[in-house]
């Protein structure tokens, strides 16, 4: 059992870490070598490190991470300047209140609240009120945004509550208000279950600074965040939690109170498949009992079939991370749905002009920086590998480059094994014709060495098309390609993927 407080305050930029699976990470700017396997990773848009200086493929993101003392980092962080383009594939969000009726049946306390509009309006309004009126929203800071108001009659609830209906929140439609009897309180705690991606372990994580963002306590107050490693392998007992909050100067009621409380919430944790369990605030009331103010759970999309959530509707349909998809990716995962075979509909939609058919593990994201570095305006991120067939190449292909904003498109990826070249080749020129395009007035750079290599470099010289292998290092294929893009295509200046 590790029980430790966290150090540095934050860190200055945005910052994913988490599971990496497999293979080595490539070096800086090097994106010949790693293999992170079924890892997916989203670029940011701005700000921040640059994804090839991270070190790893990011794959299920958690909202906030921490920076350790020994410069490892950890759960939570400051992250200043952040905007994703979107979350990678894997968590579902559930609603708070769906989250308060998971806890409400694991025995921890939740206030009495109305769910509106709702199956059952069984909970009259005139006895919430004085209340407080929350959007649910799969997205953070909602108090901010004006998503939270207190209440203190029947008829400024029936207001608030006809506003904040229909409204966006963060960029997500406001469906339905919870409205929750406003509890009196003497203090506030933070309490959270997530996953130390570099322990490969849980981590519980407690603070007394509850009701703010945490990341805001550990960045200001560090030492009043405090952690707990969890063993997996071994069953999480009262005992662990009883002996981490006795050394954090809890003691009596309170202590027994909050150790069942932890014990409830790791035991949640596993049992769902989460990837965070968060009860912010956690308030104490005058009696030393405590009650759930306010909860989120993230959970294994992989998970949906095995954890007890028949109750809850349009589980699997639900956007994941910061927003939802756009016409144009939700099409680009119907192409990936296609067949299940190999990968081709990892896309997120950009407002450029240089459309980009990527991969290779974690040399996608260096390969996206690289063109955001020479200037390029990417139209989008779009990641392919494991083999895809040339139906779903062709089909993605002919969506990029139909793309209103898209006047040419880059195909560069590192060194493949287990994706045929010619086969990709096959897929784009494809694509592009039935778009009513000219492949060699549209792919300003194709740069795809590995297996069939030969086969393909056959196929693009018939369409005049140069290849490039080894020899036309990624950053120079991306700077190749933001330099074709801004002025007509003159393919004979480059002879087999010599840059000069």
């Amino acid at each position: 059992m590790e029980i430790d407080s966290l150090g540095q305050p934050g860190f200055p930029g945005p910052l994913i870490v988490s599971r990496q699976y497999g293979g080595n990470p490539p070096a800086p700017g090097d994106g010949e070598s790693g293999s992170f396997g079924a890892a997916l990773s989203m670029p940011r848009a701005s700000g921040g490190l640059k994804a090839s200086t991270r070190f790893r493929s990011f794959y299920k993101l958690p909202e906030k991470l921490c920076r350790h003392s020994d410069g490892n980092f950890l759960y939570y962080a400051v992250v200043c300047n952040i905007h994703y383009l979107g979350w990678a594939e894997g968590r579902v969000r559930l609603y708070e209140y769906e989250a308060k009726a998971i806890l409400k049946a694991r025995g921890i306390n939740v206030p009495i609240g109305l769910l509106i509009p709702g199956h059952e309006q069984s909970t009259p309004i005139d006895s919430l009120v004085p209340a407080v009126a929350k959007v649910q929203t799969q997205r953070g800071r909602r108090q901010k945004l004006g998503g939270v108001v207190a209440v203190d009659s029947v008829t400024s609830a029936l207001e608030i509550v006809q506003k904040m209906l229909g409204r966006e929140i963060g960029g997500e439609q406001v469906h339905h208000v919870l409205l929750e009897q406003r509890i009196p309180f003497e203090e506030e705690y933070f309490l959270g279950v997530t996953y130390d991606s570099l322990a490969r372990r849980p981590v519980a994580v407690f603070s007394d600074r509850g009701g703010v963002d945490i990341e805001e306590a550990a960045a200001f107050q560090p030492d009043r965040v405090h952690r707990l490693v969890i063993n997996p392998c071994k069953k999480f007992r009262n005992y662990h939690a009883c002996d981490w909050l006795c050394g954090l100067g809890f003691s009596g009621k309170r202590l027994r109170s909050l150790t069942d409380i932890v014990n409830r919430v790791v035991s949640m944790f596993f049992e769902y498949d989460a990837f965070l369990l968060e009860i912010n605030p956690l308030a104490r009331m005058a009696d030393d009992n405590f009650v759930a103010l306010d909860c989120h759970i993230d959970i294994d999309e992989d998970a949906l079939s095995r954890v007890p959530l028949k109750h809850v509707e349009n589980l699997s349909n639900r956007a994941e991370g910061t927003r939802r998809l756009t016409e144009f990716e939700r099409r680009a995962r119907e192409i990936d749905e296609l067949d299940y075979r190999g990968v081709a509909g990892r896309v997120v939609e950009c407002p450029g002009n240089l459309g980009l058919l990527i991969g290779g593990g974690g040399a996608s994201l260096t390969i996206f920086d690289a063109v955001r570095d020479c200037g390029g305006r990417p139209a989008n991120y779009c990641e392919i590998g494991g083999n895809p067939t040339v139906r779903k190449v062709k089909e993605l292909t002919k969506l990029l480059v139909s793309q209103p904003n898209v006047e040419k498109l880059a195909v560069i990826m590192n060194v493949v094994s287990n994706t045929r070249a010619d086969l990709v080749a096959r897929g784009v020129i494809m694509g592009i014709r039935e778009a009513g395009k000219d492949p060699c007035e549209t792919i300003v750079v194709f740069r795809l060495p590995g297996s069939g290599e030969d086969e393909c470099r056959k196929l693009l010289n018939y369409y005049g098309i140069p290849f490039s292998g080894r020899e036309l290092p990624i950053d120079d294929a991306a700077a190749l390609a933001v330099a074709r893009c801004n002025k007509p295509v003159g393919n004979a200046e480059v002879s087999h993927g010599h840059f000069d």
